[in-house]
């Protein structure tokens, strides 16, 4: 069934489908309307279940470790300063080997406020042990709802789908929403390994001593290395139902590139617009889109860029003193090649600042000019 929606009706549909059985969420802008609209999926009895309302956002992902412990599908959402109160849960989540599925629309981080799209709130959490995933469209907001659980129950391991705020969550596109029948061959019920019963009583999320706890973070680093396997199954298995491909990363016009441009999300969609124009132009322009970030696809990385002559890494975030995060784990990922690319990195679109292809074009042209400095982010569309 094909319907104009919006991003953040995507998720609430990508949870239903996922019949979901806990939602636990704090309003917050621009998250908001995905909870309006499975609170009213709750009333209405098109989705059956227990929607858990809250005074903060971590006591949000606080409430959904008691659901996931009891072995209930759980979901939550949030952006920005929601996402940063939840940093502590976020940790426990990962520890306890719960797999909870959380949407970050990816707001600015205040002061200044600022509603607006940029992933510093998700990158900044990039370290807390939950997979992440990166989404252009709203056909993939809602495909990687289910794909989520499926990786996230499949590793133990939670999982977080970004996307950005008002580009995809308040914007209208058309979806192609799938029949239930069709998920419920892709995502059987969840069936968790452990989980709290009076007829079968464990110890979950207890004390550690030293003689343990290394070995327990081993495991969670160990299975974190199998998702990259476990993520291509799934791919193959979600393009078999429902004809629709994804991967670690999308490459377009890579093919003799000088200069590979490396975007995550909606700047995607602009991007592709500028490499055509480039190309057109005879400049010999391409891209690559991460999806999958943590795990890094090093091995990815490594075989789609290893052997391009420049890369200019397109962040929508930034990090005091270090620049895009992006461009950092790329530049890390391809340190060991014995070939690699001189890698730049350019910072746009901050607070959600317009990026256009003539944007794109200009970052392209200062590159490949060889006014850019590797060791300098590229601040692009900056008022000084």
């Amino acid at each position: 069934m094909r319907q104009v929606i919006k991003g953040n009706h995507a998720v609430s549909h990508g949870v239903r489908l996922s019949r979901v059985e806990v939602i636990s969420a704090y309003p917050i802008t621009p998250q908001t309307t995905i909870v309006e609209e499975l609170s009213e999926m709750c009333a209405s009895g098109a989705l059956d279940a227990k929607f858990i309302k809250v005074e903060s956002e971590h006591s949000a992902l606080a409430a959904l470790i008691g659901s996931a412990s009891a072995g209930a599908r759980s979901f939550t959402a949030t952006s920005s300063q929601g996402l940063l109160l939840m940093h502590e849960v976020l940790h426990w989540v990962c520890g306890a080997r719960l797999p909870i599925v959380l949407a970050n629309v990816n707001r600015a981080v205040g002061p200044g406020w600022n509603i607006w799209a940029e992933q510093t709130d998700s990158v900044s959490q990039r370290d807390t042990g939950w997979i992440q995933i990166y989404c252009e469209s709203n056909q993939e907001v809602l495909d990687s709802i289910i794909m989520a659980y499926k990786f996230a129950e499949r590793l133990m391991l939670p999982v977080m789908v970004a996307y950005d705020a008002f580009f995809l969550s308040h914007t209208s596109e058309v979806v192609d929403i799938p029949e239930q029948g069709e998920v419920d061959a892709f995502l059987p019920p969840y069936e968790p390994p452990y989980k709290i019963d009076v007829d079968n009583p464990k110890m979950l999320g207890g004390m550690i001593g030293p003689d343990l706890y290394y070995e327990e973070r081993y495991l969670i680093y160990r299975d974190f290395m199998k998702a990259m396997e476990v993520y291509k199954e799934i791919c193959e298995d979600f393009q078999g139902i429902f004809g629709r491909t994804y991967g670690f990363v999308e490459t377009y016009r890579i093919e003799g590139a000088e200069l590979v441009l490396v975007t995550a999300g909606t700047l995607t969609s602009v991007a592709r617009i500028a490499v055509d124009k480039a190309r057109q132009a005879g400049i010999p322009l391409g891209l690559m889109k991460v999806r999958l970030f943590r795990p890094v696809p090093l091995s990815v990385w490594r075989q789609t860029l290893g052997n391009v002559p420049k890369v200019v890494v397109i962040d929508r975030n930034l990090v005091g003193g270090l620049g895009g995060v992006f461009a950092s784990e790329i530049r890390s990922a391809l340190y060991a090649l014995d070939k690699r690319p001189v890698i730049y990195s350019a910072i746009a679109g901050l607070g959600g600042r317009d990026v256009t292809p003539r944007d794109i074009r200009g970052i392209a042209d200062h590159v490949l000019s060889g006014q850019a400095q590797t060791d300098i982010p590229i601040f692009w569309g900056l008022k000084e």
